[in-house]
């Protein structure tokens, strides 16, 4: 059994699948938006990489990669949030 006993399976108001629009930050290094697009793919083959936005902050020592994709589930969504929030290179997921 994977539920501690009286543990309520987690509840979320987005119903799948939907387009769901996930941004990593961090340094802006060689690398760094190809690194996030290599993680969305993984959790979402069908997402289309020319379709992510990139935004460098005021000082242009960062950049904010979102990518849009169709999500199918709350796990997959958790899974992408897990393996970009322990990449090396990025600092911050929303």
């Amino acid at each position: 059994m994977s539920e501690r006993s009286g543990a309520q399976p987690r509840q979320t108001l987005i119903e799948y699948p939907c387009d769901f629009p996930i941004k990593a930050m961090g340094a802006r290094v060689d690398g760094f938006a190809q690194a996030v697009i290599e993680v969305v793919l993984r959790h979402a083959p069908d997402f289309e990489p020319a379709g992510a936005e990139m935004r460098p902050s005021s000082k242009g020592n960062y950049l904010a990669v979102t990518c849009t994709f169709r999500a199918t589930s709350q796990q997959q969504v958790d899974a992408l949030y897990r393996e970009l929030t322990s990449h090396p290179l990025v600092k911050v997921v929303l």
